[in-house]
């Protein structure tokens, strides 16, 4: 049974949107709750209004709808169906896509519903490198979506070596 793999996309909906409810009730906007290891790990209450790295917080209202929004829900629905539907998809490749649909639906969900944007909590010090002293703030879908993303590009190279596609 193919749809096995929402059970994933769910959970992890559910573990972010409680995270973020917890932070939203326990946490005040723009507010450091809680340090690890000097300043290393900050548990904060950050909202974005744009996508990853706010990219697009600043465009007018419409084009943000479309292109932060509806966009995404049609690439989202277009995911669903093709861990379903996919022929040439492995199980690890159906789990992965499921885990970054799940993370992909929790951050639409805080888009849609929350006005003041998405609510982001994990702060992590960067050390100058790529210019950043802390790298932007995150949450348990943003993390999802990149962990699954890497996952999914190591499975997807180690097809192509072992159909001999190198």
């Amino acid at each position: 049974m193919k749809g096995r793999y929402f059970v994933l996309s769910a959970g992890i909906v559910l573990i972010d949107q409680l995270s973020k409810l917890l932070v939203v009730k326990l946490i005040p906007p723009l507010t450091i709750a809680w340090t690890f290891a000097g300043d290393f790990f900050r548990l904060v209450h950050i909202r974005n209004t744009g996508a990853a790295f706010s990219i697009g917080a600043n465009m007018p209202g419409v084009y943000r709808a479309v292109i932060l929004i509806v966009i995404p829900i049609i690439v989202l629905i277009w995911m669903g169906i093709y861990i379903v539907r996919g022929k040439d998809l492995s199980e690890g490749q159906r789990w992965t896509l499921a885990a970054i649909l799940g993370g992909g639906v929790g951050n639409q969900i805080d888009r849609i519903f929350r006005s003041d944007g998405v609510v982001d909590f994990l702060d992590f010090k960067f050390f100058g490198i790529f210019g950043l002293q802390r790298w932007p703030t995150f949450n348990i879908a943003d993390a999802t979506m990149v962990v699954s993303s890497i996952v999914l590009i190591i499975l997807l190279f180690r097809q192509r070596e072992w159909s001999g596609k190198v």
